[in-house]
């Protein structure tokens, strides 16, 4: 098990782990897809884990249930107990985000997850993220490295 800096949200049974530098809006995003259906898992300090059925991300039992929200302070949010990662979503300046980006594999852990860049403060951005974590096998699966 590994300690992370970001946080997860689960979009029907796949874990979406957002990461990026502090002010990136990893919990902006988090908090737009919640309000889309999607469940909380973990903010700030994720532990992730390879496993059999691939890379279970989880929260510290000190910081469960807990999301940072910029403006208003920590705040308590229903929580799953942990979700396997589908997709990593590294969160960028809009200049940085690819228009027509090719498939991306990041290991983690062991466990190749699809990677993508977006800008977590377009509007369209919880879109774009349910879209890719849906369509998952698209831009390369998951599975264990080679």
């Amino acid at each position: 098990m590994k300690t992370y800096h970001g946080t997860v949200v689960d979009i029907a049974g796949k874990g979406v782990f957002l990461r990026g530098p502090s002010g990136c809006g990893k919990s902006d995003i988090a908090l737009r897809l919640i309000d889309r259906g999607a469940s909380f898992v973990a903010d700030d300090q994720i532990l992730l884990e390879s496993r059999k059925r691939g890379l279970l991300a989880t929260a510290p039992q000190s910081i469960r249930g807990y999301l940072e929200v910029r403006g208003i302070g920590i705040v308590s949010m229903p929580v799953t107990g942990g979700s396997y990662i589908h997709l990593v979503v590294d969160l960028v300046d809009l200049g940085n985000v690819p228009r027509l980006p090719d498939t991306e594999m990041i290991d983690l852990c062991g466990v190749k997850v699809p990677r993508l860049h977006l800008n977590a403060f377009e509007a369209s951005a919880p879109l774009k993220i349910e879209l890719a974590v849906s369509d998952v096998s698209r831009i390369g699966g998951v599975g264990p490295s080679a």
